[in-house]
């Protein structure tokens, strides 16, 4: 009876201890924030300059964009036409990501995840006549 009582509390004790050790530090990996920054910040300079080359090259050959009007777009060409076009009738005056500061935070058992939190500011003109716009 003792024994058993005294596995069956060694085994809660190391249930209870595996997750704790196995549990992720909430401390981003400096390297890999470095480079996400730099990432925003090129994204944020191409955007503010309409430069649809620049947004483009930021995407992998066979990268998706998903467009909030057109859907998904596959492929860089493809991607660097659409803000291409979008430039056409729009003009950047901000244009902002700022990652709070404990992220990314890497997920999943191979660490080859993450999600970020921050902020993300932007402010354009529209080019060309006047839209009008409903309010019922």
């Amino acid at each position: 009876m003792k024994i058993r009582l005294l596995l069956t509390l060694a085994g809660l004790a190391i249930g209870f201890a595996l997750p704790t050790v196995a549990q992720q530090t909430n401390t981003p990996d400096p390297k890999l924030r470095d480079e996400l920054v730099a990432f925003f910040k090129a994204f944020d300079d191409a955007m503010l300059n309409s430069d649809a080359a620049a947004v483009a090259a930021l995407y992998t050959e066979d990268g998706c964009y998903v467009d909030p009007t057109a859907g998904p777009i596959y492929g860089k060409k493809a991607i660097e036409k659409s803000y291409a076009d979008m430039f056409q009738k729009t003009r950047f005056t901000k244009h902002m990501v700022k990652l709070e500061q404990y992220s990314p935070h890497i997920i999943g058992t191979a660490g080859n995840e993450a999600w970020m939190t921050g902020e993300w500011v932007n402010t354009w003109n529209a080019i060309g006549p006047p839209i009008p716009v409903e309010t019922k």
